[in-house]
């Protein structure tokens, strides 16, 4: 695809996720909490066959680099989903 496709694409992409979370009550954000995490974990197993492959450094440190983005978006996700759970907990 040509990189004026790409970009049209990138901003309907980002429309489309601020309407949907903007339409999600509440009540539901620590389940699509939990389900971002799910896919960063995904993302996470892109990036690491990206840092194994056999092609070149550039791709290499490329995912290397997801790698460690993607940790730290999983394990933040984690940490918040945990003290929005914990607001519920009866004391």
């Amino acid at each position: 695809m040509d990189p004026v496709a790409n970009l049209t694409l990138f901003v309907l992409a980002i429309f489309l996720g601020v309407e949907l979370i903007t339409k999600v009550p509440p009540t539901l954000h620590t389940p699509l909490m939990s389900g971002s995490n799910a896919i960063s974990g995904i993302t996470i197993v892109g990036a690491l066959v990206a840092a194994g492959s056999e092609g070149s450094t550039l791709v290499s440190v490329l995912g290397f680099i997801a790698v460690v983005l993607a940790t730290i978006n999983v394990i933040g996700g984690f940490m918040v989903t945990n003290r929005m759970l914990a607001m519920f907990k009866r004391k």
